[in-house]
């Protein structure tokens, strides 16, 4: 298959300092639907062998140069292969319609990402987890679901994007009616789109921030729009998914078979996170009358919001010991 070429930033431009304990490079692979993903590998230093493999990627809306590169970073610092990717349409990947999302091809991308991974002389292809952050949580779940060669998924301060997408915040839009005018505007909106000759976007992080913002709003601005997180690339710090960009999730649950997963899976939340009532109710649905609880589990930090585990918040609220255990004893 020929792919894209792809014109990659070769400079560190990441949100975070670069580690001396690993050897990083840009690389590219493709998914089954011919589009290009660019990626940040990184490998440990002096490493010999093949060695167990991480692919990360998330939050939605973020690029793999804030903290999908972080934990990949530090993940290979404790003796993994990583790469942190862009999904499709969005960051240095390819796709020429931009800023589009899609529940199957999102989870498309992390299957490739396990692609790319099991063909590299670096890796040994028996031991392959992933990482989901934030709306990438939930398509993490969604591709361990789907991918057997998954041994282990790590999932932090994770999004349901299709629970979100059809009943708002909270759940405090579930209701037909509220559905159905949804829809009735995203349609209207594609033909407008198609009359100006091009998509719409719905904008980022609001900016500036209004003082009544609700306290999860103020921990986004904190993160995308200030020197801690911001990235020019990144959609969460500047304008944002097209305004129809999701569209097709909302008719799209993609936790349908989370109680099939028979690999490891650790979910991740600050019990202070305004989103942990989804990594809780995920974790609910993927034990309930299934045969594989005992790989299981769900891991509260106390005190931790969902951007807290972004990049620790200031406070090492990741806790990197725990995920490194987890995944070196599921991936044996």
């Amino acid at each position: 298959m020929k792919l894209e070429e792809l014109k990659l930033t070769q400079e560190w431009d990441k949100t975070f300092p670069k580690s001396e304990k690993v050897e990083h490079s840009k690389v590219t692979f493709g998914n089954r639907y011919g589009i290009t993903l660019a990626a940040d590998m990184y490998v440990p230093k002096d490493a010999t062998g093949r060695l167990p493999a991480i692919a990360v990627c998330g939050p939605f809306g973020a690029v793999k140069e804030q903290c999908s590169g972080l934990y990949a970073q530090t993940m290979a610092e404790r003796g993994f292969v990583t790469i942190a990717f862009d999904p499709s349409f969005t960051g240095e990947s390819g796709g020429n319609v931009r800023y589009m999302a899609s529940p199957d091809i999102n989870t498309e991308d992390f299957m490739a990402a396990v692609d790319f991974l099991a063909l590299n002389d670096k890796v040994d292809p028996d031991r392959i987890g992933i990482i989901g952050i934030c709306g990438w949580g939930g398509m993490a779940l969604n591709t361990a679901a789907l991918d057997t060669r998954i041994k282990a998924t790590a999932v932090m301060t994770m999004y349901d994007m299709t629970r979100v997408n059809a009943k708002g915040y909270f759940d405090a839009a579930d209701s037909e009616e509220a559905r159905y005018q949804m829809k009735a505007a995203m349609c209207a909106q594609r033909l407008e789109d198609l009359r100006a000759g091009e998509y719409k976007l719905g904008g980022g992080v609001v900016d500036p921030l209004p003082e009544d913002a609700p306290y999860f709003v103020k921990d986004y601005y904190d993160y995308y729009k200030t020197e801690r997180g911001y990235h020019p690339r990144s959609l969460n710090s500047n304008g944002g998914w097209n305004v129809i960009g999701c569209e097709s999730f909302v008719n799209q649950p993609i936790l349908q078979y989370s109680n099939e997963i028979r690999s490891a899976v650790l979910i991740v939340h600050g019990d202070k996170a305004h989103s942990c009532y989804f990594g809780k109710d995920a974790y609910a649905d993927m034990v309930k009358d299934s045969k594989y609880t005992e790989n299981k589990e769900l891991l509260l930090i106390p005190g931790a919001s969902h951007t807290d585990l972004y990049d620790g918040g200031g406070k090492d609220a990741i806790p990197y010991d725990k995920i490194v255990r987890f995944f070196e004893e599921n991936m044996q």
